[in-house]
């Protein structure tokens, strides 16, 4: 079955979009039709298998896809083991359909580390927070006893607030399961399973399973850590990828590239990427280290934002309106005396009247004189 939007996978889960991308398989977002919530299915396909003795059978339509029993008693019992962690992509359910093995897990508001890497590598204090989630999440599931088995830069998702969420738990298991199965207890035919399901990336491949598939252990879930902080420093993995084969003849002979690109973060990557087992830190180590690392870290830098522009440019002097004739140059002198007081300002340079004494005192006399004679003609 090939879910598509509006179809509900078994029987719960009705898909809302297209194949969710970027990611591997054929990942569905849904919707919980028992509580609602938003998840993202995650899909495993189980080959098919050609029974010569069913051939023309009537049963035929309902036995050619291998049995996925076996698949999801492994995957709900890991999931049952690993408690919920805060920086782990929590994992809901597991069920089958028509040849397909649906994963439910969280499906929360947050961006795919592959699209952050796009517009290119982050810087490497930043790699170190986002390390310092990745191996809180392993230690939990360390802790529980099992092996994530599936670090990979598309199972990190970083959320709004900046915190980063390791998935991919419960897909790894069921491809892991799922290989076993298809090797039917050949390791070579097991490995060239496990080789077709997860592909020529480093991650997969540390050389202890190289050599021993069933060697899994948190050491080679450190192994996948350092391969994945290599890639997301310098843009590309340690070893060559380009075939299975190569990429194996490359981590037997300890053929990988330089990691000086991996600047304060070299010396944990060449530790996680060690070829004997042990000598790799464990994810409670690896903490610790990048705790005292991220303590000392310098404080992010920050550009000042450019100033913004006037719509319309300032002179860079105020215009001076000129004469139309000539200029005459006023050659500098004495400065003026400043007055006291601006009443006294104004008559400042006049020099005092004589005649306006005479003239009042004239006018007093005549007045005297004209009230004499009034007087005469009166009495008279």
């Amino acid at each position: 079955m090939r879910a598509g939007p509006g179809q509900t996978v078994a029987g719960r889960y009705q898909v809302t979009d297209r194949p969710a991308a970027p990611g591997p398989g054929l990942g569905r977002t849904a919707v919980d039709g028992r509580t609602g919530v938003r998840v993202l299915l995650e899909a495993v396909e189980l080959p098919e298998l050609l029974v010569p003795e069913l051939t023309g059978s009537t049963e035929f339509e309902g036995s050619r896809w291998l049995d996925p029993e076996s698949v999801l008693a492994e995957v709900a019992s890991l999931l049952a083991a690993v408690p919920e962690h805060p920086r782990l992509r929590q994992s809901f359910d597991v069920t089958a359909e028509d040849g397909v093995v649906w994963l439910a897990v969280e499906e929360p508001a947050a961006t795919g580390l592959p699209e952050l890497l796009a517009a290119g590598p982050l810087p490497p204090y930043r790699v170190a927070e986002v390390a310092a989630d990745l191996v809180a999440a392993l230690g939990a599931v360390h802790r529980a006893g099992q092996v994530h088995g599936n670090v990979a830069a598309e199972h990190v998702l970083v959320c709004e607030d900046g915190a980063a969420l390791l998935g991919g738990l419960a897909v790894g298991a069921a491809q892991e399961a799922l290989a076993r199965e298809l090797g039917g207890g050949d390791p070579r035919r097991w490995g060239q399973a496990r080789a077709g399901l997860v592909g020529s990336r480093a991650e997969h491949w540390p050389p202890e399973l190289l050599t021993d598939l069933a060697a899994a252990s948190p050491a080679t879930d450190s192994w996948a850590l350092g391969v994945l902080l290599h890639r997301v420093l310098t843009g590309r993995g340690p070893f060559d990828e380009q075939s299975p084969t190569a990429l194996f003849a490359a981590v037997r002979a300890g053929r990988r590239a330089d990691s000086a690109e991996c600047g304060p973060l070299r010396p944990l990557v060449d530790r996680l990427l060690a070829v004997d087992p042990a000598e790799r830190p464990s994810a409670a180590e690896a903490r610790e280290w990048l705790a005292e690392l991220l303590a000392d870290a310098p404080e992010p830098y920050r550009a000042a934002p450019p100033a913004e522009a006037l719509p319309v440019l300032r002179p860079r002097r105020l215009p001076v309106r000129r004469a139309r004739g000539p200029v005459a140059v006023r050659r500098p002198g004495p400065a003026p005396e400043v007055a006291e007081h601006a009443r006294h300002a104004r008559g400042a340079g006049r020099r005092p009247s004589w005649l306006l004494p005479v003239l009042l005192v004239g006018g007093v006399v005549g007045a005297m004189v004209l009230a004499l004679v009034a007087v005469v003609q009166f009495s008279g």
